[in-house]
């Protein structure tokens, strides 16, 4: 059982900057803010704000995606600080390799590619419905005429056109990063503009009186229910509910994250680009939710494709077309930028040895994980083939937010850690520990005693909210490590702390069935784990990094001689 634990919490240690990495570092800053901002600004703008003002929060609409960009915020500043500390692939993984241990590492690992995969699948299935309600459902039609699928838990028809969708974007990413950067750097461009052509046109028709309805005006159709009106129709529930959906809309900037061994200067341009994309993100769907409730009443938005509602209903035309060409390019970045972290993670996770060494082969021309990137295509396309968007998007959710939850608590772990160049003497007595909780001791410097109380308080925080005043006190008296970093998340312990619970708290807002699916895929990677990865972790080998020679000579992992 000894032996057991130290395999399952067994830690990658840092003291890899990433300089031996096979992968070609050639992304600018520029290139991660569009990397961001293409892979998160896309459904969210153009269905989210009509959909959540219709069916949860009316114009409040706009608080909703107030408080899902803090909660996306703070967990955006968690992110920032490891890349500063972490320059390597793999984001929240790597992350929680090098401070909580291997098993934790593998199931956030695992749960990162349930989140790429189901978010290339379903952006790639709205890519094709969008483009088949333009030509008015004729594609659909068509390849239902010639084969329906009569699966409860599957959709009405093979979406052939999402599969290929997903099959170009695989080439593009197998191609180079930096061409497919370049590509969607351009399309994340006319994304923008399309939003700046939405803002000017449509707050010119922006009414404030909309933000105003009573149950009682005249132009509201009889016997429909629209609450009690005003700016918050649906109360504080209703927004908060709005709250936890809107979140989805940010759902893809941590794609940043695992471009560590791809990224110039990673320390710092990684933190700047997670930042500057949260920021534009929020100021695109703060004003289209503002603009779209003020031109169009709340009750009468489409909560499938609003804008074309509005457009319909100013008669605008034109402008209903640009639209929609700019959603077309939008949700194509969408799909570029959902998919370029899977095969990263799948790099990392099989050049630890966790998953199967093959998927850690880099192409020497294109230096890119060529079959970890064309699996993840086909696995992508398959998903987005055969299952419709709202099947897809039910599971989208839980492993982000479990990611967002993990990161926070290593930055908490980290930050409380006992620094081992610096030996502090510390008694296991009782006394001594309930002198240590508050720092009675008044320790400058972590400790051992100090770092596994802050471990413990952590794991206390997330199960039971109920004594988080009193173990944020606790946490804040501990010392803290002062290593000079290009970004520090602020007020530790406090940012991080708030994170978890958010995060927690929206992963229990959603669904049974979507538990039950999760827990599936959580059991189908602990059979994988257990049975490959624990007996071919390069950590378990001996050796704490594999060079480079080393990853192109197939077992190398089994030919390190133990120390």
């Amino acid at each position: 059982m000894e032996n057991f634990w130290k395999a399952v919490s067994r830690k990658k240690p840092n003291n890899d900057d990433g300089s031996h990495s096979k992968l070609a570092r050639v992304l600018t800053l520029l290139d991660l803010t569009g990397l961001g901002v293409g892979s998160t600004l896309g459904l969210g703008a153009y269905v989210l704000a009509g959909s959540v003002a219709y069916e949860q929060a009316g114009p409040g609409v706009v608080i909703s995606f107030v408080i899902a960009a803090l909660a996306a915020a703070i967990a955006g500043l968690c992110y920032a600080e490891f890349a500063s500390r972490v320059p390597k692939a793999g984001s929240a993984y790597i992350y929680t390799y090098i401070t909580i241990g291997e098993f934790a590492a593998f199931t956030i690992g695992w749960n990162l590619m349930l989140e790429y995969i189901i978010g290339t699948a379903s952006v790639a299935r709205g890519l094709s419905g969008y483009i088949d309600a333009l030509i008015d459902h004729r594609m659909g039609n068509a390849i239902k005429d010639v084969v329906q699928m009569r699966v409860s838990f599957l959709a009405e028809y093979p979406d052939v056109f999402s599969f290929l969708v997903v099959l170009v974007i695989t080439a593009l990413l197998a191609y180079g990063v930096k061409e497919s950067t370049v590509l969607n750097n351009l399309f994340t461009g006319v994304n923008l503009i399309v939003i700046v052509v939405v803002l000017v046109s449509v707050g010119i028709k922006a009414d404030p009186a909309n933000w105003a309805i009573k149950p009682d005006d005249p132009n509201v159709p009889a016997g429909l229910d629209i609450g009690v009106g005003g700016f918050l129709p649906y109360g504080i529930a209703g927004v908060m509910a709005g709250a936890a959906k809107c979140f989805y809309g940010y759902v893809g900037f941590d794609c940043i994250a695992t471009t560590g061994e791809e990224a110039q200067n990673p320390s710092r341009n990684i933190p700047l680009a997670i930042i500057a994309s949260l920021i534009i993100i929020f100021l695109s769907y703060f004003g289209v939710a503002t603009v779209l409730t003020m031109a169009l009443p709340y009750y009468l938005q489409d909560p499938i494709a609003p804008f074309p509602r509005l457009f319909d209903y100013l008669g605008w035309q034109e402008i209903k077309w640009i639209v929609s060409i700019g959603a077309i390019f939008s949700l194509c970045t969408n799909s570029l930028g959902a998919m370029f972290p899977l095969p990263r993670v799948l790099y990392a996770m099989s050049s630890d040895g966790l998953i199967f060494k093959q998927l850690r082969t880099v192409h020497p021309k294109t230096k890119t994980p060529l079959l970890a990137t064309i699996l993840s295509g086909l696995f992508s396309g398959t998903m987005a083939m055969l299952f419709n968007l709202h099947q897809l998007i039910d599971m989208m959710s839980i492993g982000t937010l479990l990611a967002y939850t993990i990161v926070a608590v290593s930055v908490l772990v980290l930050r409380y850690e006992q620094n081992t160049n610096f030996i502090v003497s510390s008694q296991t007595k009782s006394s001594t520990v309930m002198k240590q909780l508050f720092n009675l001791t008044c320790l400058t410097v972590p400790s051992s005693l100090s770092s596994d109380i802050v471990k413990v308080c952590v794991l206390i925080y997330a199960a039971m909210a109920i004594v988080a005043v009193l173990l944020t006190l606790i946490i804040s008296c501990q010392p803290t490590e002062e290593r000079q970093l290009t970004f520090r998340v602020p007020f530790v312990p406090f940012v991080p702390l708030i994170s978890i619970f958010v995060n927690v708290y929206l992963m229990f807002q959603l669904d049974a069935a979507t538990w039950v699916r999760f827990l599936v895929w959580l059991v189908v990677g602990f059979i994988i784990y257990f049975s490959y990865g624990i007996r071919h972790s390069v950590q378990g080998s001996g050796s704490q990094t594999l060079s480079e020679s080393q990853l192109d000579i197939p077992f190398a992992m089994f030919t390190t001689v133990k120390q």
